[in-house]
C-alpha cells in the first residue's frame, strides 16, 4: 500500500513551518547568548540597582538628616 502524493499546499506549508522554526531557534540562541555574556561579565554589568540608597538603610529614622552639618569649633 503506497501513500498518496502530497498536495502542493502541504509542501508550501511545510516549507513555511521549517522557516518559522529556524527563525524561532535563532531567536532562542540569541537570547541564550546574551544571557551567557551578561552572566560572565557580571562585574561590569552591575548598574544602579546594586547601590545602597540612604533611604533604605535600616536603623535610620525618616526625620534624621542625611548628613550632619560640620560642628563649629569654640
Amino acid at each position: 500500500m503506497a501513500f498518496p502524493e502530497q498536495h502542493e499546499l502541504h509542501k508550501r506549508r511545510f516549507g513555511r513551518n521549517v522557516g518559522l522554526g529556524l527563525v524561532l531557534a535563532a531567536f532562542v540562541v540569541l537570547i541564550f547568548g546574551l544571557t551567557v555574556v551578561k552572566v560572565t561579565r557580571l562585574g561590569q554589568a552591575q548598574g544602579f540597582d546594586h547601590v545602597l540608597r540612604p533611604e533604605i538603610v535600616p536603623g535610620q529614622s525618616e526625620t534624621a538628616p542625611a548628613a550632619r552639618p560640620p560642628e563649629a569649633t569654640q
